[in-house]
């Protein structure tokens, strides 16, 4: 008999996950095949019909993802908090910025973004494009995809490194055509107590913010965004992988949104040319990273109190 026991949620694992992972392949068997299809379409044409159908069809996409974490991982705790100032509306526009430890965090995002607001696109590495399906589902959907190249590579060749902002730039401008959400991962990097002490971070909880993204796409949507928006996630329990969390395996995800005044000077200056506004940009973007740590650090502490 203890035997039994002790396979019993091996077991009750491994069903779960066969069942999560035929689920997610046959939805993306399913939908990115016509994402692809309507894409094609705009290498001839563009459309704003083919852009909504296309959005459609991913929201469907997700909604069976958001349908498995309801209902195949009941277990997992949920806490929300949404700033009293922050008016979500699927019609609306929002850069949006958050912590990055897991594959998870994007996971995150779309089940708390999906019913709230526009389909959240973020910057991406450009090698995710060969990624069947989904790689190809982002360039169509239009997420800025950024090619990452060394400094060595930018020394030799300076062209590169404007090279992709113009292609950043492209892909921000597309979005105005329809309400967004864009996503900017600062830290560039998933967080680890590896990287945060060789990159000597000043933050418990977070690696040095990058400040190039969010300066292009305030420079470009800046003012015609409805809220620039700050996402944190917290783990009490750790930070999972991704296939921890598929398997259920992760009790508890705390979720804070918190609306960021943008100030005046910052859609009044040049990122790329000015270099006292470069400096004022980092600065002010250190101070809402100093924010967010300290954010971070109450939501742990109040977990770890919890649990005591």
């Amino acid at each position: 008999m203890p035997s039994k026991t002790k396979k019993q949620p091996a077991l009750k694992k491994i069903i779960r996950g066969l069942a999560v992972g035929c689920v997610i392949t046959a939805s993306t068997f399913f939908h990115g095949p016509p994402v692809l299809a309507l894409g094609l379409t705009k290498l001839f044409r563009q459309s704003r019909k083919v852009d909504e159908t296309n959005i459609k069809i991913t929201n469907s996409w997700l909604g069976v993802n958001n349908w498995l974490i309801d209902h195949i991982l009941p277990h997992t705790r949920w806490d929300i908090t949404v700033d009293e100032q922050l008016d979500l509306k699927l019609q609306g526009r929002y850069l949006m910025t958050c912590n990055h430890q897991s594959w998870v965090d994007t996971t995150v995002n779309q089940y708390f973004g999906l019913s709230r607001m526009p389909l959240t696109r973020f910057f991406t590495k450009w090698e995710l494009i060969f990624i069947p399906f989904v790689g190809q589902a982002f360039k169509i959907l239009g997420f800025p995809m950024m090619r990452r190249h060394s400094k060595e590579q930018i020394a030799a060749n300076p062209e590169l490194k404007y090279r992709d902002i113009e292609e950043a730039r492209k892909s921000c401008e597309q979005l105005l055509s329809q309400p967004f959400t864009l996503l900017n991962y600062l830290e560039g990097t998933r967080f680890s107590p590896e990287k945060k002490a060789r990159q000597g971070s000043p933050y418990r909880h977070l690696l040095k913010p990058k400040a190039g993204g969010l300066a292009l796409a305030l420079d470009i949507l800046g003012d015609k965004v409805d809220a620039l928006v700050d996402m944190t996630i917290v783990y009490p329990d750790g930070a999972p992988g991704y296939g921890e969390f598929w398997l259920g395996e992760v009790p508890r995800i705390a979720v804070n949104l918190r609306k960021i005044d943008i100030p005046a000077w910052v859609l009044a200056g040049s990122y790329e040319d000015d270099a006292e506004f470069r400096e004022k940009f980092q600065n002010w973007l250190d101070q809402l990273w100093t924010e967010k740590d300290q954010l971070i650090e109450k939501m742990t502490a109040e977990y770890t109190a919890a649990a005591e």
